[in-house]
């Protein structure tokens, strides 16, 4: 399953806000350098699927606000 987020990085506090089925918003600590940003919304997300981080993949955004994660809930 693929979804959209659009993530806010430097953030004062961290949470996920859904959108539509497959669209989130997602706000992190972290800030938007060497891949720390992408790591955390990983994070954050794994916790919301109830998913390990390995079944969570970024596919495309690597350096964009908006971005397409993988979810591979098998």
């Amino acid at each position: 399953m693929l979804i959209k987020v659009k993530i806010f990085p430097n953030s004062k506090k961290e949470e996920i806000v859904k959108k539509l089925e497959d669209s989130f918003e997602v706000r992190v600590k972290e800030r938007p350098e060497r891949g720390l940003a992408n790591r955390g919304v990983a994070r954050i997300l794994s916790s919301y699927f109830k998913l390990p981080k390995s079944k969570i993949r970024l596919v495309k955004g690597f350096r964009r606000r908006n971005k397409i994660f993988e979810i591979t809930k098998i």
